[in-house]
């Protein structure tokens, strides 16, 4: 009996200690109680798609310090309104996460950005035209730099050699570098200057292109482009943040929000957190490694570093190569290429450095992605993966192939079985649709950027642009995404369209799977109330217009971290 009074005494008191708590809180008067925090902005009257598959669509969102406070109707959103809340009214537009580009070349741009421009030229003449006015005003001597042109473009598909070049050119070395950065031309003044001759080797991993004595005819494909490094001094010096700045605000122009920058030095790195810590990187930069032996020991000696300067940098993945590219013959290919029998491509790095890596990798922390586009060169890529996470078991490891252009139909399950996400390049099929069937012949092009059939086998897909290889518009990849056809809608019906997105995995490609890649889903990619305030505002709605008017969408505002980085010229 004892116990049982005991415990029923206990029982009573806790009952009326319950008691003695609600009502002391319901003395409490309102402004004792939790108050809200409340918005410095608050955008409502919005058709809001947020790529979280809580809530897809809302009307308005609220921010405060940096993050999103709130995501959903403007009623709700009104209430966390204060007397210093910046409200906007978006009439109606679109609002999406910022967009990534998962694979791109953000300081590249900004050097691209002084160099010629040479994207888009129609003929070997017009190259040439654009290095002779640019010539005409530096001094003699002064090296003169350029890049983008594509022989694919011109009347005549074959390689260039440097005659014309040279002729037009005497005074100067030229160095044009080919539009995927796979291959590059100099002028006679050039090949001088480095000191390459009928003498000179082949590189391991590049081509030395010549004429039928053994003359260097001035295309250098892939690593032997590292031997026209000494050509290229003397020129404009260049001031490493200001590239930086020009790139960073091209890229906001365009709704970007973040980019995954491919494959720098530790010198990269150092702009990057020069730039961070003024305040000027107004986008959230994922950095990889180039992959050379001194940079892969640097970043094993540093570590992975995550969300440095509230977010603005990453620097946490190393980028290697397997293989050149297609447009210049070097994408390592399992047959050889129809339009050059004696010819399968080159590896840019061996296997074993690959494996190697990747190994190192793991046990530190670190993040594997591999140039491969060819389907020999992702067969070999992912074997070395295989080896690595066999010799190092890893959960969520997030290695990635770049490109992953042509694979191989035995390979394409590989990438889920082994946890390998395939970063892609909208973009580049609808720019190299043309002539693929001519270098692959129609039964390789059933695996050429084969989007619908790796989405069928459960992974995700970044997508990017490799700027500036292609255009930095990030709605051109969207585009090509959902229809496989050019900017003039070519062709009819899209190009191989049952390997085409949905709009919403489109979107998802360049929001929440591009967060997903790069370990950022948690800050990242989607609409959700706790993450980074990044998006944009279109004048149109790219989910439900017609697919021709996709590129007729404008960017009106680009937003990061709340605050906003760009915003259209009125007219």
């Amino acid at each position: 009996m004892p116990f049982e009074i005991t415990r029923h005494a206990v029982i009573a008191h806790l009952i009326a200690l319950s008691f003695v708590s609600a009502a002391a809180l319901s003395a409490q008067t309102p402004a004792a109680r939790s108050t809200p925090p409340r918005a410095e902005l608050i955008l409502t009257n919005a058709r809001i798609y947020t790529a979280d598959d809580g809530q897809p669509i809302a009307e308005a969102l609220a921010v405060s310090g940096g993050k999103l406070l709130f995501v959903g109707s403007t009623i709700e959103a009104m209430a966390l309104k204060g007397a210093g809340t910046t409200v906007i009214d978006a009439g109606g537009r679109t609002v999406i996460p910022g967009m990534t580009d998962a694979h791109a070349h953000l300081y590249g741009l900004g050097v691209e950005l002084r160099q010629v421009d040479l994207t888009g030229t129609k003929s070997y003449d017009e190259v040439i035209a654009r290095v002779v006015a640019k010539a005409a005003t530096v001094a003699k001597g002064t090296p003169v730099l350029g890049r983008g042109w594509d022989q694919n473009d011109w009347s005549d598909t074959r390689l260039p050699t440097n005659a014309a070049l040279t002729a037009a050119t005497p005074d100067h070395p030229v160095l044009l570098t080919r539009v995927d950065g796979h291959a590059l031309l100099a002028n006679a003044a050039a090949v001088s200057k480095a000191r390459v001759t009928v003498d000179t080797k082949d590189p391991e991993g590049g081509r030395i292109l010549r004429d039928a004595r053994g003359t260097p005819t001035g295309v250098f494909v892939d690593n032997a482009q590292d031997l026209m490094e000494s050509a290229a001094r003397g020129g404009e010096a260049l001031n490493p943040r200001e590239v930086l700045r020009n790139a960073v605000r091209e890229a906001n122009r365009w709704g970007l929000t973040g980019v995954h920058e491919m494959g720098v030095p530790p010198a990269v790195v150092g702009t990057y957190e020069a730039a961070a810590q003024a305040g000027e990187l107004t986008l959230r930069a994922y950095v990889l490694l180039s992959g050379d032996s001194a940079t892969v020991n640097w970043a094993m000696s540093k570590g992975p570093r995550s969300a440095l300067f509230d977010g603005r940098l990453w620097v946490r993945s190393i980028k290697l190569y397997g293989d050149g590219a297609l447009g210049s013959r070097g994408a390592a290919l399992l047959d050889p290429y129809a339009d050059d029998a004696q010819n399968n491509g080159l590896l840019v790095m061996q296997p074993a450095w690959v494996e190697s890596v990747a190994e190192r990798a793991l046990k530190t922390g670190w993040q594997v992605a591999t140039h491969a586009i060819g389907d020999r060169a992702n067969r070999l890529v992912l074997d070395a993966y295989a080896s690595a996470l066999k010799a190092v078991p890893t959960a969520d490891h997030r290695f990635r192939i770049e490109h992953a252009q042509i694979i191989h139909h035995d390979d394409i399950g590989r990438f889920a079985t082994l946890g390998v996400i395939p970063s892609m390049q909208a973009s580049h099929q609808t720019s190299d649709m043309y002539w693929a069937g001519n270098r692959l012949g129609v039964e390789r092009l059933r695996g050429a950027y084969a989007w619908r059939s790796l989405l069928a086998t459960g992974v995700i897909i970044p997508n990017g642009s490799d700027f500036p290889v292609e255009y930095v518009n990030p709605l051109l990849s969207f585009h090509a995404a959902i229809v496989r056809q050019d900017a003039d809608d070519f062709p009819a019906g899209g190009w191989y369209p049952e390997q085409r997105m949905t709009r919403d995995e489109a979107l998802r490609s360049m929001t929440i799977w591009p967060a997903r890649a790069s370990f950022q889903e948690h800050v990242l990619g989607s609409l959700t109330a706790g993450k980074y305030a990044d998006f944009v505002l279109l004048d149109q709605d790219i989910m439900r217009v017609a697919p021709e008017l996709v590129l007729r969408t404008h960017v009106l505002q680009t937003w990061v971290g709340g605050t906003k980085v760009y915003e259209m010229p009125t007219r």
